[in-house]
């Protein structure tokens, strides 16, 4: 599989959407988590998952200093290309 190279603008949108995609893991992974071990019920009402602002915000920054924003399909290809994991 040949390897992308990628501007340094591309590789840093690439980790910031990666940090958002991990940070948004973990958020649902730990509403799940909750939700599995008996914290719901009457009374227990949870808030929806949270990502930090500052985690969405710089995804986007990234995306726009690399002149991505809005052109999903080349993004997801650097992305696949780059990193080709689940």
């Amino acid at each position: 599989m040949p390897t992308a190279v990628l501007t340094d603008r591309e590789r840093t949108a690439v980790q910031a959407y990666l940090r958002l995609l991990h940070t948004v893991r973990a958020a649902f992974g730990d509403e799940e988590d909750a939700r599995g071990a008996g914290a719901t019920g009457p009374g227990l009402h949870r808030l929806p998952p949270v990502v930090p602002p500052a985690v969405l915000a710089e995804a986007e920054q990234a995306l726009a200093d690399a002149g991505l924003a809005g052109n999903e399909e080349e993004f997801f290809r650097l992305l696949h290309s780059w990193y080709p994991g689940p």
